[in-house]
């Protein structure tokens, strides 16, 4: 049952040929068999998944079901949820329940899913390869004995779906932490248009930068979980009034005389890439010329200063939402001499060396002598990348280009911060601009590790960016089904 795509378990619930319960069962089953190995989750939760599968069936059963009643999801570790423990995967909030719920997860509840516990990940949320989460890094499940990243920083959702831990599940991209990962492990990972999905319940890393999006098998899978995390919400002052609604298996985009101008970014040609990753991005544009794609080249100028721009706003905005964690009101809190000595104490322990290095780097940018030379001409450079989006978008409906430089490295990788931090080159732009970008397979390297390449689109054409993403997935044609990944 745990090859089974979204759609399909979606089909054989409402036909009665499976139950929710045997379903979540057979996810708590191999969770149970695997999830110590694999580390993607901090917090499981097999009570509260087997009462959302029994309320499932007993929905089928009355014939009112919800649009994914029990469908089995893993929900990153960084969305609150009421009553179960959300960590950040940081000391800090080690042991804070929240009595509240998040929109995203809410939203996900009022779906029908069927909660399977709460995924690893980068503490709060910073991080390549969710090395720094406090509860140890997730694995890829492929080639397992390699031990390689499965990314970050929702890593433990990309750990937990590829391995069958979980059907699909969320994520949160803030300068790539859906799509890197997700085009390391064989997934598709959509960015959605800042806005479209509510950040309210969120624990904050960079609030104008941070997506939550969704993380699956199949892009029919992704445009299903989207479909229902989607939509405006009071709570949230940058949420979007327009929403999401996709009727899956998606319409085709190409092919049957239809055209479509595609973009290639001029600027990427110079980055050096694997022969892999040029290899197969080249495969797919070609196929997608075969069934009516018209390949364009656009420039955005400034896009390779987006990473230098993207670790200045960034850190700064980190550096303000990660305040308010002073040991005072929740929270680990570590007892001083007096109050300025608790603060330190417990800022101190609570948090990580990557977290503490980007609150450092934040606060020094946002310092009085240092907010005009930094943070204000990054805010420039920022603009300039969406202002020069919006110009390419006058020439192509959409763009293409890859996720990753390369397959999944070694966990034990000995990178310096600034090397994992140029690891999200392909992907800090669209955060940059609040564009959607939906990370797809696009092939198997030659070491049998799977590749990504990225869909974006402007603001809200999401539907578009997924319609494209399913040639390519199509095209690409690799087989991500868990017991094919983990060959068990």
């Amino acid at each position: 049952m745990i090859d089974l795509t979204i759609t399909e378990a979606l089909q054989k619930l409402k036909s009665g040929e499976i139950s929710a319960v045997e379903l979540t069962r057979a996810y708590l089953d191999r969770i149970e068999k695997y999830g110590k190995e694999l580390n993607c989750y901090i917090t499981v939760t097999p009570e509260r998944a087997m009462a959302d599968a029994a309320a499932s069936d007993a929905r089928y059963a009355a014939g009112t079901a919800l649009p994914l009643d029990g469908i089995p999801i893993g929900m990153k570790d960084l969305f609150a949820t009421r009553g179960i423990r959300t960590t950040a995967a940081s000391r800090m909030l080690e042991n804070f329940v929240p009595e509240y719920e998040s929109t995203v997860s809410q939203k996900f509840i009022d779906a029908g899913t069927v909660l399977l516990g709460k995924t690893n990940l980068d503490e709060f949320a910073m991080g390549t390869f969710s090395k720094t989460s406090y509860f140890g890094a997730p694995v890829n499940p492929w080639q397992m004995e390699k031990r390689l990243t499965a990314g970050g920083s929702s890593g433990g959702a990309t750990s937990a779906i590829a391995s069958g831990l979980a059907i699909g599940g969320t994520g949160t991209d803030t300068g790539g932490s859906i799509r890197f990962p997700s085009a390391i492990t064989g997934l598709v990972g959509m960015k959605p248009t800042y806005g479209l999905c509510s950040r309210w319940g969120c624990v904050a890393f960079a609030s104008s930068l941070d997506t939550p999006g969704p993380i699956a098998r199949t892009v029919d899978d992704a445009a299903l979980l989207l479909s229902a995390m989607a939509g405006h919400d009071p709570k949230d002052s940058t949420s979007s009034d327009k929403g999401f609604n996709a009727t899956v298996p998606l319409s085709p985009i190409l092919g049957d005389g239809k055209t479509l101008r595609v973009g290639i970014i001029k600027e990427f040609a110079a980055v050096e890439v694997s022969a892999d990753m040029k290899r197969l991005f080249n495969a797919r544009i070609e196929d997608l010329k075969s069934i009516g794609a018209e390949i364009v080249e656009v420039s955005i100028p400034n896009i390779l200063d987006a990473l230098a721009a993207y670790y200045i706003i960034a850190p700064a905005e980190a550096s303000s939402n990660l305040a308010r964690y002073d040991g005072m009101k929740y929270g680990l809190r570590i007892e001083g001499e007096d109050l300025i000595d608790t603060y330190k104490k417990t800022r101190a322990a609570g948090f990580g060396e990557e977290v503490q290095r980007r609150m450092i780097v934040g606060t020094a940018v946002l310092s009085s002598e240092s907010y005009e030379v930094y943070f204000m001409q990054a805010a420039r450079v920022r603009r300039m990348i969406a202002d020069s989006f919006n110009k390419a978008f006058e020439q192509c409906d959409l763009i293409l280009c890859p996720s990753g430089a390369g397959t999944a490295m070694p966990l034990d990788s000995d990178l310096t911060p600034l090397e994992y931090y140029a690891l999200d080159l392909f992907t800090v732009a669209m955060n940059l601009a609040g564009i959607p970008a939906c990370s797809v397979p696009c092939g198997l390297a030659e070491n049998g590790l799977p590749l990504g390449m990225q869909v974006v689109g402007k603001r809200f054409d999401d539907l578009k960016v997924l319609q494209l993403a399913k040639h390519i997935e199509q095209f690409a044609g690799i087989d991500n089904r868990p017991t094919k990944v983990m060959g068990k």
